[in-house]
């Protein structure tokens, strides 16, 4: 398990665009990595705005959001668009990101064999995990308050 203090594990997914994002460009910035189970899923629908209505305060602590869910770049690429985001989704469809940070999630909405990305939030520094919140189930939210908080002890 991925614990605070711990080094963040690199990786490089892809974008809505299909470019490569690699968590290593990010290193002058603080990066909330925002974890969802899928694009269009009601709780991941309200996340993903409540996190875009918190992202200027979250840019003027010098941190920036990535949205990570298995989803395929295409299907984070309407989502986006729908919701006006102003941050990158990313595409972990080989599921090794989930793997890596330890938040897989198996049987979304009772689907037996399905494997996605459960709902969880890191705030990463210099590459190492200073922030972790796991949810118990993929229907419980971050608490954004407690994220901003975190972002401004930083």
């Amino acid at each position: 398990m991925l614990n605070v203090n711990d080094n963040a594990p690199d990786f490089t997914l892809k974008n809505t665009k299909k470019e490569d994002v690699s968590l290593s460009s990010f290193e002058e910035k603080t990066v909330v990595l925002a974890f969802y189970p899928g694009a269009f899923t009601g709780v991941c629908d309200t996340e993903m705005c409540a996190l875009q209505d918190n992202l200027k305060s979250f840019n003027e602590l010098n941190a920036t959001v990535l949205g990570i869910s298995v989803d395929s770049p295409w299907a984070n690429g309407s989502f986006s668009k729908q919701y006006k985001l102003g941050f990158d989704l990313l595409s972990d469809v080989n599921r090794t990101v989930s793997t890596a940070y330890d938040v897989l999630f198996e049987g979304l909405g009772g689907i037996e064999g399905y494997t996605c990305s459960n709902r969880a939030v890191f705030i990463l520094k210099g590459g190492v995990v200073k922030y972790q919140w796991i949810a118990p189930n993929p229907g419980v939210e971050p608490d954004y308050n407690e994220i901003k908080n975190n972002l401004e002890k930083l």
